[in-house]
């Protein structure tokens, strides 16, 4: 029986390169085996770094490599539905860079697709496999804080850059959609809740045409997610749940060793102190790809972030850049 999923990436990304491919060659269950990128020289050097067996000409040779199982997809986001669908009507299993698509109407579309197929699609949200995210959904559902009633969010980097790619409106640049979607991903995945009503207000940049500071109310049944993200602000990260009897509070809600430690703070009316939970040790990006490779295997029943979780969290996005 087969043990480990081949992988075939599309891409040599910074996040590729840094975190899901060194973490997809020490997992327990995966190994990359193909990469191609648009400039054959770069994705030389990557396989290089990473061990990986072949350099391929085309994104096409990728897809229709006999011995590949699955395809890491670190593509700009602009082209992240077509290359998903490619993909599985190539007959392969996708796992795709957030967010995996530009509307919520092509998530919808891949969702009918992989019914179609039978291959499993999903996006890399990799905070959703984080045990401090499990913590703070337990912490939550034990009314240890009370009523929530509040949620705080902020993520930013600085990054003015012509030539990035996340400064590039035609290729899906711009803050919301590269990291807007973390307070929200984790606000509905710590409470499971879904929003009943979204406001924004968004600055664009005369440069570049894509949003640099967005500011968004997100009201859920009982509470807000109140959050800014911004591309040319300090770097910061920071999520905080209010409730009517204590308060949550993450350092380093998502990018846990690059921002900060990841640390959970724990406050109640009961103790009068504040309890600090660390969770070292603990790799994000493993840990997603070890699930996703689990569900393919058949030892779990699917994967923690299915695109039905991807669907919710894009209407919300879709919603603030309206």
């Amino acid at each position: 029986m087969k043990d480990v999923i081949r992988w075939g990436v599309l891409g040599a990304a910074r996040i590729a390169d840094q975190f899901v491919v060194p973490a997809l060659q020490r997992s327990r269950n995966n190994r990359v085996a193909a990469i191609a990128a648009r400039d054959p020289a770069r994705a030389g050097a990557f396989a290089g770094r990473h061990g990986i067996e072949q350099v391929l000409a085309h994104y096409e040779d990728v897809l229709a490599a006999a011995d590949i199982d699955a395809i890491y997809i670190a593509l700009p986001t602009a082209l992240h539905f077509e290359w998903c669908k490619r993909a599985l009507l190539a007959g392969k299993h996708v796992l795709c860079e957030k967010p995996i698509a530009m509307h919520a109407s092509e998530v919808e579309a891949l969702v009918a697709l992989r019914e179609r197929t039978g291959k499993l699609c999903a996006e890399a949200f990799m905070v959703a496999h984080h045990p401090q995210w499990h913590y703070v959904r337990d912490c939550l559902a034990q009314g240890l804080i009370g009523d929530l009633k509040l949620v705080e969010g902020a993520f930013s980097y600085f990054n003015e850059d012509p030539h990035a790619l996340k400064n590039d409106r035609a290729l899906g640049g711009g803050g919301v959609r590269d990291i807007g979607v973390y307070p929200v991903v984790t606000t509905r995945l710590a409470t499971g809740l879904e929003p009943i009503r979204v406001e924004a207000d968004v600055e664009i940049d005369p440069r570049f045409g894509t949003d640099r500071f967005a500011s968004a109310r997100v009201a859920f049944d009982g509470f807000d997610l109140r959050f800014y993200c911004a591309t040319q602000l300090a770097r910061r990260q920071q999520m905080t749940f209010h409730g009517t009897r204590g308060w949550l509070s993450l350092e380093a809600p998502f990018n846990p060793g690059v921002y900060g430690p990841a640390v959970v703070h724990l406050r109640t009316d009961e103790t009068a102190s504040i309890r600090t939970e660390a969770f070292d040790g603990f790799d994000q990006y493993q840990l997603m790809v070890e699930d996703f490779a689990d569900a393919l295997l058949g030892t779990r029943p699917g994967p923690r972030f299915p695109l039905e979780n991807s669907l919710g969290n894009q209407r919300v996005i879709d919603r603030i850049l309206a």
